[in-house]
């Protein structure tokens, strides 16, 4: 019998991922949980494990396709009980739920069939015509429309059933204002994508009221082999697109208030010299980014609010009693922080080597969605590419985000006199609804103190 795999809900609500690669063919015999392919979801690439034992009868996307949630990726025949019947009839190999996201067991490996677009009063056969459409005075009075090539009585309704898509994607069309019912699908028999909806939203005059459904190809001209050659184009998908859905949301929920400490850190740079050189420490890389790390711990426990959360349903603030930090991770796949869960519990050793396991992780595309969940305050360090300074946007859920500068050697007030000193800058943002001046300004003075004199950590704790 054939059994089909669909594309689980990796975690966390994603719509859709991206088919990164396939480590099996048509034809090959698999078995149960073995690793068949690799997606990359809004978050972190993940294996996909196989839920069947048996042989691949076919892949129905290539690497590179954006999937959707719930669509057929793969088929495999499995040996079971098809047309068998009777008490000694063996049952069918039942799925195993090594995922989320896989759900009840299918009644049926068919397909129901899918019903075809009908037009009331309409020939079978349609063609597309461009007509006039009825704009506001001072906009274009003209716009191509796909219409049928006899158009129905002025009493039929035009379309039989409403226009195929997917959930996520009549959310879009709502959120943006578009009328499902004005689009031609380019999907699969008929099926309006996301695609359909970003480009018909692209293709309206701005304000034209009604929009009118408009072939991109008739509007824009077609680009030539030298515009190819001056731009270069990339699709907006996988970690790109969530990290810029997830910025957007906070910049623009989330009253952002940032603040600045510059700070001579030269005996916390002596300080992590010391302990490379100590046999305890020879096994791990200490930095700066280290001693923050530590420091942050301190100051949230002095300051519980920087580590709070807003409840907008419940209209609670939710303060945890734990520190799950956020380390930003610059990968090719874009921007991703993972978070070291109860880095409270940690000391410098401990941090230090689940900083690196963290960074070596996100290098390799390879975090998994729980190290990307659940975090409660973040850390940039901006420092490693020379920046000294900046004002970072808070990790949606999160009440703060304090961003490391480049440690300068730079002439500093010392002891009465100007000396040459190591001196680091410190920005931090917080959430206003969660975090009172006061309360974030004590936070970064308590960090830049364990900076600047990590023994300082023994006064603060």
């Amino acid at each position: 019998m054939i059994e089909e795999f669909r594309l689980p809900d990796l975690g966390e609500g994603l719509t859709e991922s991206e088919i990164v690669a396939w480590h099996v063919a048509v034809g090959d015999t698999v078995a149960l949980n073995q690793v068949i392919g690799e997606v990359e979801t809004a978050k972190a690439v993940v294996e996909l494990p196989s839920p069947f034992a048996g042989t691949v009868t076919a892949i129905t996307h290539e690497p590179g396709t954006t999937v959707e949630v719930g669509e057929v990726i793969i088929a495999f025949e499995v040996e079971g009980a098809a047309g068998a019947s009777g008490p000694d009839a063996e049952a069918p190999q039942k799925r195993v739920p090594t995922l989320v996201g896989y759900g009840a067991d299918p009644e049926s490996s068919s397909r129901p069939a899918r019903r075809a677009r009908a037009f009331a009063g309409a020939p079978a056969t349609t063609t597309t015509t461009t007509v006039a459409a009825s704009a506001p005075a001072g906009l274009p009075a003209v716009l191509p429309a796909v219409l049928p090539e006899t158009p129905p009585a002025p009493s039929a309704r035009v379309q039989a059933d409403r226009p195929r898509s997917t959930p996520p994607v009549r959310k879009l069309a709502r959120d943006m204002g578009i009328n499902l019912e004005l689009l031609a699908g380019s999907g699969e028999r008929g099926l309006i994508t996301r695609g359909d909806v970003v480009a018909f939203a692209g293709d309206q005059p701005h304000g034209a009221g009604t929009p009118v459904a408009v072939p991109a190809s008739s509007v824009l001209p077609a680009r030539t082999a030298g515009d190819a050659a001056r731009e270069v184009r990339t699709p907006i998908k996988g970690v790109r697109k969530f990290t810029a859905a997830a910025m957007v949301h906070s910049a623009f929920t989330a009253p952002h208030v940032t603040e600045f400490l510059t700070v001579d850190v030269t005996a916390g740079m002596e300080f992590l010299a010391r302990l490379r050189g100590s046999r305890a420490f020879a096994d791990v890389k200490l930095t700066p980014l280290t001693l923050a790390a530590k420091a942050v711990c301190i100051g949230i426990a002095r300051q519980p609010s920087l580590n709070s959360r807003w409840d907008e349903a419940a209209q609670e603030i939710v303060t945890m009693n734990y520190v799950n930090l956020g380390i930003a991770a610059a990968t090719p796949r874009g921007l991703i922080v993972p978070n070291i869960k109860d880095a409270q519990a940690l000391g410098m050793h401990g941090l230090a080597e689940a900083i690196r396991g963290l960074s070596a992780t996100a290098r390799s595309g390879k975090t998994p969605p729980q190290d990307l969940a659940g975090g409660t305050f973040s850390i940039t360090n901006i420092g490693v590419f020379g920046i000294d300074a900046g004002t970072p946007i808070l990790n949606p859920g999160e009440a703060g985000i304090l961003a490391l500068g480049a440690v300068r050697n730079t002439p500093w007030e010392y002891q009465g006199g100007i000396a040459l000193r190591q001196v680091m800058t410190l920005s931090l943002s917080f959430d206003h609804r969660l975090v009172d001046g006061e309360q974030g300004s004590r936070f970064l003075a308590d960090v830049g103190a364990v900076m600047a004199d990590p023994a300082m950590a023994l006064a603060l704790s």
